[in-house]
């Protein structure tokens, strides 16, 4: 991958068009605000651009997906947004593999898949980069994007209480509100609303919950029984992977949730100096130091001891 400048991405966008932006699988609030914000605001300038997920995208952002309906064209520009690796793309995203002219993203792990990329490991979300980057191009921020932008900023911040935010951060997301950006709605949705089946699904889930090395390593499983049991949504599994960190004591905290086709997703969440990155690029992941991700395929009980297994030699002595 050619690493560009954000005013050379900048660049790019202003003249291309007809662009689908590509989200990874399960998708969170940062790929969900970064790709309809970008889609957004490109449709805004009098461009033609069309998000995509091969996953069914969380009911809790239809504030933000029902504000942009499928438009017709020959797409003739990918993009990817929030994505560290095509490996992470699922269902009719998975035919662009290799077909990505331009990475924007905030994941460190980044594997530079596409013909070119900005990639910046520092940024609190990708949402935080668009917005930087739409000011380069002198894009007008509709109440819409602003919508979408600050939801992808706080979900990946934990509502602004992660390290990774930053006052730059502060002040984009206060642009954002100065943009229209309902702050506060967004942020009770996010983050103190929840359905009678999310805390069905908490409950359940907080009965698997297990103890490893004296505490200092949590697990949690959210397995299909419990997700027909408790009726949750795709989406209220999103803030079940902070729940092991928030345990006194706990250093690395790891949520497994099954997946289809013998495939287990990990969530990996730490604090202090371990590192969640490291231990999920043992099996092919990423993400950030405090907070990534990862699969594997094995039996369910064979996935688990591979898991703690890299989570114990990655506590060491960082403990």
């Amino acid at each position: 991958m050619k690493t560009i400048t954000l005013e050379e991405a900048a660049k790019l966008l202003l003249e291309n068009d007809n662009y689908t932006v590509l989200m990874h699988k399960s998708p969170d609030g940062d790929a969900v605000g970064s790709a309809y914000g970008l889609c957004t605001a490109l449709r805004n300038m009098g461009k033609k651009a069309n998000p995509l997920c091969g996953d069914e995208i969380p009911s809790c952002y239809l504030y933000i997906t029902d504000k942009l309906e499928y438009e017709e064209f020959e797409e003739k520009f990918i993009i990817s947004v929030d994505l560290a690796s095509t490996a992470l793309l699922s269902g009719k995203a998975k035919e662009y593999e290799e077909k990505v002219d331009l990475c924007i993203d905030h994941h460190f792990s980044n594997t530079g898949y596409a013909r070119e990329g900005y990639v910046d490991g520092g940024a609190s979300s990708c949402a935080e980069i668009i917005k930087k980057l739409l000011d380069i191009m002198k894009a007008d921020i509709s109440k819409d994007t602003a919508n979408a932008l600050f939801t992808g900023i706080c979900t990946d911040t934990g509502c602004f209480k992660y390290s990774s935010v930053s006052p730059e951060t502060h002040r984009i997301a206060a642009e954002l509100m100065e943009k229209g950006a309902d702050s506060t709605a967004i942020c009770k949705l996010m983050f103190d609303t929840k359905s009678r089946e999310k805390l069905e699904l908490e409950k359940m889930v907080l009965e698997t919950l297990e103890y490893f090395e004296d505490g200092k390593i949590a697990m949690i499983q959210i397995t299909d029984d419990i997700m027909k049991r408790s009726g949750a949504d795709p989406g209220d599994t999103e803030s079940i992977a902070s729940i092991p960190c928030q345990i006194s004591g706990v250093k690395i905290g790891v949520t497994m949730k099954e997946k289809e086709n013998g495939e287990y997703r990990f969530s990996v969440r730490t604090t202090g100096n371990n590192d969640a990155c490291e231990i999920c690029k043992t099996f092919g992941g990423g993400g950030h130091k405090a907070a990534a991700g990862c699969s594997i395929f094995k039996e369910r009980g064979a996935a688990k001891e591979d898991m703690i297994a890299a989570c114990k030699a990655a506590l060491g002595d960082k403990q």
